[in-house]
């Protein structure tokens, strides 16, 4: 019974203390009393500390802890980046990232890979983002996009290489050159020559990212129109680019806009580190069977002849290729062979101190040349996939001779498409 009568007490006293507390304190307003003494006394000693001027510090020291670091914007567009986690256990060689500029016609700056035995590197020779954005000025060195050729992979839009023309009467250095009774004015050089395409310097009108299970996929949008009037007719430029733990999908669709007929060439000129050195023994490997002879090297122009490589120092054509050594290149390689068991055009570069290799492959079958540029003393070798041969408007080639131009009637598109692939030189079965 006393159990029970406690019990009785204490919920009396519970009922008595919460009217006590809601008639007493809660509507009379002592609650709201007592908050706004809490702010109006925090209010003042704020105002008493401002004057003695530990708030401006307070607020100087947060400022500075939180310094907002600026965001590097080569082309004034910021950089993309695809990424993906390392998933091979450290002992195959794979793709982590690709880093993109889309505001540089999608230079596609740098690519992380990881290779067993010398971790994580990149692959192609090129300078931070921010260095980028410093070369990336747009005038002198610069003018018309010519350091996106100098770093990471540039596309080359509407045509590839070295278009030869005239001296222009337009003033700032331009060349005219001739399709089909058309008269282009072309950004050139002092010596007659338009180089490497009109889409170096563009910024692109819209880019997005998706991310996959392993990897992901960039594509930038480019409304060219007539490349500021530089071609026949107007035209829209998409550039994808897909990342998986093993290659990388590189896509260029164009597409005819105007009303007119225009020619289109692709390409694509990344520029492969070399490590520790090893440039002469690196290997490479090409499809072609001829190679474009050349008037001289300064100009490296074509003569109009196709010279077989069987047998000299350019036969690059074997399954394991052939040592790059101490020669000096700057080719077009044609006539592109496909091996039985592959079924498409391949090139392949080596380094057989590192254990690992990377593998071109071109699947646009209207891909007819391999560039290849690799200076004697230089950090880099580059391998171009491309449409079209060099000066394909040229007088020197024959008129049945098919230089690798796309006609592209109004409305109608063109695809380029490359597959990148990183490998090992242990597994590799193509290898000997």
């Amino acid at each position: 019974m006393s159990k029970m009568y406690l019990a009785m007490l204490q919920e009396w006293c519970a009922m008595q203390f919460h009217r006590v507390w809601r008639r007493g304190v809660m509507r009379s307003g002592m609650v709201t009393g007592l908050i706004l003494a809490v702010l109006v006394g925090g209010l003042s000693f704020a105002y008493r500390e401002r004057g003695r001027g530990n708030l401006h510090k307070l607020e100087e020291k947060i400022a500075t802890d939180r310094q907002i670091v600026p965001v590097a914007l080569p082309g004034g567009q910021e950089a993309i980046e695809l990424t993906r986690m390392r998933l091979m256990g450290g002992t195959m060689p794979e793709f982590l990232s690709v880093t993109m500029l889309p505001g540089r016609g999608m230079n596609v700056l740098q690519i992380e890979a990881y290779i067993p035995g010398k971790g994580e590197v990149n692959l192609l020779a090129s300078p931070p983002v921010e260095g980028a954005e410093s070369a990336m000025t747009g005038t002198g060195e610069d003018a018309d996009g010519k350091a996106s050729l100098t770093m990471g992979g540039a596309f080359e839009v509407p045509w590839a290489g070295r278009i030869e023309g005239v001296a222009s009467q337009v003033a700032g250095g331009r060349v005219s050159a001739v399709w089909r009774g058309h008269t282009m004015t072309l950004p050139g050089s002092a010596e007659a020559v338009a180089h490497d395409g009109l889409l170096l310097a563009n910024a692109a009108d819209s880019a997005d990212t998706t991310a996959l299970p392993d990897g992901g996929q960039a594509q930038a949008v480019f409304h060219a129109g007539d490349f500021r009037a530089h071609w026949p007719s107007k035209t829209d430029v998409t550039v994808t680019v897909l990342l998986g733990s093993q290659w990388i999908e590189l896509t260029v669709v164009m597409r005819n806009t105007g009303d007119a007929a225009e020619p289109v060439g692709i390409g694509w000129h990344p520029r492969f580190a070399i490590f520790d050195g090893n440039r002469e023994q690196l290997r490479l490997r090409l499809p072609g069977e001829m190679r474009e002879e050349v008037r001289d090297r300064e100009s490296g122009l074509p003569t109009g002849v196709l010279l077989p490589v069987n047998g000299t120092p350019y036969d690059f054509t074997g399954r394991g290729g052939a040592a790059l050594g101490k020669m000096d290149l700057d080719d077009s390689f044609v006539a592109l062979h496909r091996d039985l068991m592959d079924n498409s055009a391949v090139a392949e570069l080596s380094d057989p101190a590192n254990d690992y290799g990377v593998r071109l492959t071109a699947l646009s079958p209207t891909i007819k040349a391999f560039r290849v540029i690799a200076p004697a003393d230089a950090d880099y070798v580059s391998i171009g996939p491309q449409f079209n041969y060099d000066d394909p408007f040229g007088r020197e080639w024959s008129k049945d001779t098919d230089t690798g131009m796309v006609v592209l009637q109004p409305g109608q598109s063109t695809q380029w498409e490359v597959r990148l692939e990183l490998y090992s030189l242990a597994g590799n079965q193509n290898a000997k």
